[in-house]
């Protein structure tokens, strides 16, 4: 990252512009969407005709039934309001465009609303004078259903046991891929690679980084576009963090860097006596994340699933590329938090299943606090974390990676930064919020007999 942060390229600022937009793009019928707090996105279609109304009062939406957005059936409507400038056709849709939304109650942004929770994230590093640019890498893999509702690998033919960046595998899914790159660019992403990753039927698909909200928004979209695709050609993808257990997890892997208004990078310092060519400003960002790991994981991990993925064993590959420690460490890919070049960091922590607006908040939110107490994140760490045992790691003072969601959740509910961050008024306290519907999930999935129980329990007593 040696230049200024991306901006959305064709920016359309008012009605008239978008308008015009959906004329050259052929758009017929436009998706009002938002998220609710797991990443599904929601969306009503409008015909462009009725624009001027949409733009005017938003698309209308019982809230309770859109999923965990703060309301129940007896709320008032959730209010959709266009954020005009996310505009895009979307062309694997011919005819389609979509507009992401800022959800508002009675005239005031939702703070229940994913996205307007990072916005405001957003404005508070502008305030500060900071712009940050955010990569993300999301990893997800293309399966298909059996009869007995088990997944297999859509192709039969990936089962080398260390398929990554296999020729071969790539080309046997030249077409999908290929299509999705097209329509990234044909979108001014400027998708830059595409990689069949560590497991068996799991790729990435690579576009370059923007602001938070851009590189949210098209996160969504982009599992989006990859859902419908792979369904009409008959597979069925997924980005669930740990799918196969014999398999390497999806990852959302988020790089972030920070910026002056003057386009300087804040977090690159090429006389770095660490000799990872970055600015005190960036170790305190760092140690900001360091400090609040395990409450970041309650958010960037947010599933039962997450944890299977999470300091994992070794799958058939030979290494999880998931962290099992809160560290940070130079161009090391066992490290939670990794510093590949001069200016940037990268989180490793964040997986498939994170909604990427409370990802960024809470990033941002963890961040920001390290700058504000400028905490020192001690010297990188240079073991081998790959061969470290357990045991061995408390004599190194490393702190492990929370094992499950609740535990995860009962740090994040004694974190007052990231709580600060999500939001927190006499209204709408984020943080309890979303811990209680986390937890519910916790119990509803420990209610559940697994196979596993059965394998190993059936017999033995």
């Amino acid at each position: 990252m040696t230049t200024t942060v991306e901006q959305p390229s064709a920016t359309i600022t008012n009605a008239a512009e978008l308008e015009e937009a959906t004329r050259r793009d052929g758009v017929e019928f436009l998706f009002a969407m938002f998220v609710d707090m797991h990443g599904k996105p929601c969306a009503k279609m409008v015909p462009v005709s009725a624009i001027e109304g949409l733009l005017a009062d938003g698309a209308g939406f019982a809230g309770f039934a859109a999923g965990p957005m703060g309301q129940t059936p007896a709320s008032p409507d959730i209010l959709a309001m266009p954020d005009i400038s996310s505009y895009m056709p979307a062309p694997w849709q011919p005819g389609l465009g979509i507009i992401q939304c800022d959800p508002y109650v009675l005239g005031e942004p939702w703070p229940y609303a994913p996205r307007v929770i990072l916005r405001r994230q957003v404005e508070r590093l502008a305030q500060a004078g900071y712009f940050m640019g955010v990569g993300a890498e999301a990893e997800y893999f293309l399966v298909r259903r059996s009869p007995d509702g088990g997944i297999s690998v859509a192709d039969p033919m990936d089962q080398a046991k260390a398929p990554c960046y296999d020729a071969r595998a790539l080309t046997r899914m030249f077409d999908h891929l290929t299509t999705v790159s097209r329509h990234m660019n044909t979108l001014g992403w400027s998708n830059y690679a595409n990689d069949h990753e560590d497991a068996n039927g799991q790729f990435e698909q690579n576009f370059r980084y923007a602001d938070p909200l851009t590189t949210a928004d098209r996160v969504i979209v982009f599992r989006y576009m990859v859902h419908t695709l792979a369904a009409q050609a008959g597979m069925l993808a997924t980005f669930m963090p740990k799918p196969f257990t014999n398999l390497t997890g999806n990852g959302l892997h988020m790089h972030l860097s920070l910026w002056s208004e003057a386009g300087e990078e804040l977090f690159a310092d090429d006389e770095d006596g660490r000799g990872l060519g970055l600015s005190s400003l960036g170790y305190s960002f760092i140690g900001g994340l360091l400090e609040h790991a395990e409450a970041l994981a309650a958010v960037a991990c947010p599933t039962v699933n997450s944890y299977k993925r999470l300091a994992a064993p070794a799958p058939n590959s030979g290494a999880a590329w998931s962290p099992s420690y809160v560290t940070y460490g130079g161009n090391d890919r066992t490290h939670m938090l990794r510093v590949p070049e001069s200016g940037r960091v990268e989180d490793r922590c964040i997986d498939g299943s994170a909604n990427p607006y409370l990802a960024m908040s809470a990033l941002i939110a963890a961040g920001l606090d390290g700058i504000d107490r400028e905490i020192d994140p001690g010297d990188p760490c240079e073991l081998n974390l790959l061969t470290l045992s357990p045991l061995e790691a408390p004599t190194h003072g490393l702190r492990s990676m929370p094992m499950t969601l609740w535990d995860a959740l009962d740090h994040l509910e004694i974190d007052e930064a990231l709580r600060a961050g999500l939001g927190k008024t006499p209204d709408c306290d984020y943080v309890d919020y979303f811990i209680r519907t986390k937890r519910d999930e916790v119990r509803a999935s420990q209610a559940e007999v697994t196979p596993w129980e059965l394998d190993r329990y059936l017999s033995a007593f």
